[in-house]
């Protein structure tokens, strides 16, 4: 029943707009603790070892093993797309890497991974049974992703030859930010994608994300779209939180 209900109320994302976040962790069920208590998610199972994060009986995330130890543990955003393999040429042709082809996710869709020319590891999703976030920019789900790059100008470009409708047509509201990684993060840190959830109340989110175990990376700061904090999870997963 639950799955029948999120995927009624997904939305059909265009090409370039973050339509997914997901977690690999080294600790699932550590991830269910804390992402429950955190943010009021439940969970049910979803593809293979992998868990759906419901909000209302509608999806917002998804929690998978990391099968790797060498592999960082991170939350990842996916750009929706109606093509992969067309769009991974395109990464290609603008000097990006596709470091995963792209490949079935049961009927759920085809996913792929890719990096931009700095390094920058995004994914992307093009939908089957599943298109994406049941419910996007409200309390406790998916509101921005930011990627913290060394040169904004390039990144403009890139993103901007990729995704030019989702980011500059008209009437659009873009859910991705560009910004210097030295505005936040030391100098040496490599250029990232962050993933942002939104919060009613920061300050008492962030004692919660200690409370639980995790710790905050960051302390608040102001930014053009809200007041911000970056914070790791029990595992050292790295997101961000945002009030508006």
């Amino acid at each position: 029943m639950a799955e029948n209900r999120a995927s009624a109320n997904e939305e059909a994302y265009p090409e370039g707009v973050p339509c997914w976040v997901d977690a690999e962790l080294p600790d699932v069920e550590a991830g269910k603790r804390f992402y429950g208590e955190l943010f009021g998610w439940d969970f049910e199972e979803s593809y293979g070892s992998s868990v759906w994060a419901l909000l209302g009986g509608e999806r917002v995330a998804s929690l998978a093993p990391k099968t790797d130890g060498r592999m960082p543990t991170v939350w990842t955003v996916s750009f929706a797309t109606t093509d992969a393999r067309a769009l991974g040429r395109r990464i290609i042709a603008a000097g990006g890497q596709v470091v995963m082809a792209p490949f079935p996710v049961g009927d759920l869709g085809t996913a792929a991974l890719a990096t931009d020319r700095e390094g920058a590891v995004f994914a992307l999703w093009q939908p089957g049974t599943h298109s994406g976030f049941g419910r996007r920019r409200e309390p406790n789900t998916f509101v921005w992703v930011e990627l913290y790059t060394r040169d904004t100008a390039a990144a403009n470009t890139f993103y901007g030859d990729l995704f030019h409708e989702a980011l500059f047509g008209t009437g659009t509201e873009p859910d991705f930010g560009r910004a210097e990684v030295t505005e936040v993060f030391p100098a040496e840190m490599p250029p990232h994608f962050l993933v942002h959830f939104r919060v009613t109340a920061l300050d008492d989110a962030l004692g919660a994300v200690r409370r639980l175990g995790g710790r905050v990376q960051k302390p608040p700061f102001d930014t053009s779209y809200g007041r911000v904090a970056v914070v790791t999870d029990n595992q050292g997963a790295s997101f961000a939180l945002l009030e508006r």
